[in-house]
C-alpha cells in the first residue's frame, strides 16, 4: 500500500475543507455527526446512573468507570467506521442517510474490524504512555492517586490539591507528542478499515508509515487548531455568559434554555470538522482520490 507524503501546509487544507463539510450534503453530515454525538454519551449516562445507584467506594468507581470505558470502545469504533463512509459518500456524490453511521453493525460490514482497530490503538496508547511515565515521570502515579481520592469527597478546593511532581510538564508534553502520532495512526487506520477494506494489522502499518510521513503537517494542524480552539473558546464563552446574564433577567432557566442550543450547536460543528479532518487527512495519505496540486508550501511526494 502506498502512503503518501505531503508539505508542511497540508493540515490546513484537511481543516479548511473540514469547515466546508457538509454543504453536499448537510442532512446526513451533520445528522450523522449528531448521532454519533449522543451515543458517545450513552457511556457516561450509564457511569453516571450506576455511580448514583450503587455509590461504590473507590475501587468500585473504577470499576464502573472501567466499564463504561470498555462500552465506549466497543461502540465508538464502528460509529466513527459509519460516519467516515457517510462523508465519503457525501464528498463523492453518493447517497447517503445520517443512520448510515450504524452500518458497519450491520453482518458483514466491518464492525468487528473496526473494533478490533480502535482496542489496539488504545492498547499501543496505554502502553507507550505508560513508558514515558514510567521512564520520565517519578512519582506521578502516586500524585495521580491522591488527586482522584480527593475528587471522590468533593468540595475540593484549589489549595487541597498536592503539587505535582518534578518533571509533569515534561512528561505532558511527550504525551501530547505520543497523543498527536496515535492521533494520524488512528485517522489513516480507521480510514484504512471503512473506506479501504483493509486488515487491521495492514491498516496499523499504514497508519504509522503513513504519520511518519507527514509529521511535520500534523504538528502544523495541531498548533493552529490549539491557538484557534483557544480563541474560539473565549468568544464562546463570551457569547454563553451574555445568554445566561439576559436569559436570568426573566428566569434562569431562560438563560440556560438560550445557552444551551449554542453550546450544542458549537458541539456539534466541532465533531463535523475533527472527523472532517481525520477523513481529509486518510483521503490525501492513502485514498484512491489524489490530494489536491500542490502549491509552493505543499509537495506531494
Amino acid at each position: 500500500m502506498t502512503t503518501r507524503s505531503l508539505g508542511p501546509l497540508a493540515g490546513l487544507h484537511w481543516l479548511r475543507r473540514s469547515i466546508n463539510l457538509g454543504r453536499r450534503n448537510p442532512r446526513a453530515v451533520f445528522g450523522g455527526a449528531a448521532l454519533l454525538a449522543g451515543v458517545a454519551l450513552v457511556p457516561s449516562i450509564v457511569q453516571v446512573l450506576l455511580l448514583g445507584a450503587v455509590q461504590p467506594g473507590g475501587e468500585g468507581a473504577m470499576a464502573v468507570a472501567l466499564a463504561a470505558t470498555l462500552l465506549s470502545l466497543v461502540l465508538m469504533p464502528p460509529l466513527i467506521g459509519g460516519y467516515l463512509r457517510v462523508i465519503d459518500a457525501s464528498e463523492r456524490g453518493l447517497p447517503a442517510r445520517s443512520t448510515d453511521v450504524f452500518a458497519p453493525f450491520k453482518q458483514g460490514q466491518g464492525a468487528g474490524r473496526l473494533i478490533s482497530l480502535g482496542l489496539l490503538i488504545t492498547g499501543l496508547y496505554l502502553l507507550m504512555a505508560w513508558a514515558v511515565v514510567s521512564i520520565f515521570g517519578d512519582g506521578l502515579l502516586t500524585w495521580y492517586q491522591q488527586v482522584a481520592e480527593l475528587a471522590q469527597r468533593p468540595p475540593v478546593e484549589p489549595e487541597d490539591l498536592p503539587a505535582p511532581p518534578d518533571g509533569f510538564g515534561r512528561v505532558l508534553g511527550l504525551v501530547s507528542l505520543l497523543a498527536l502520532f496515535l492521533g494520524g495512526v488512528y485517522a489513516i487506520g480507521f480510514g484504512q478499515v471503512a473506506l479501504g477494506a483493509r486488515r487491521v494489522g495492514a491498516a496499523i502499518g499504514d497508519g504509522i508509515v503513513g504519520t511518519l510521513k507527514n509529521l511535520l503537517p500534523l504538528l502544523v494542524l495541531a498548533i493552529v487548531a490549539m491557538a484557534a480552539m483557544l480563541v474560539i473558546a473565549l468568544v464562546l464563552g463570551m457569547v454563553l455568559a451574555v445568554l445566561g446574564v439576559v436569559g436570568a433577567l426573566v428566569h434562569p432557566l431562560v438563560g440556560a434554555a438560550l445557552a444551551l442550543p449554542v453550546y450544542l450547536g458549537f458541539l456539534l460543528v466541532l465533531y463535523v470538522v475533527l472527523f472532517g479532518v481525520m477523513y481529509f487527512l486518510w483521503r490525501d495519505v492513502c485514498g484512491d482520490v489524489p490530494p489536491p496540486p500542490a502549491n509552493p508550501g505543499e509537495v506531494a511526494a
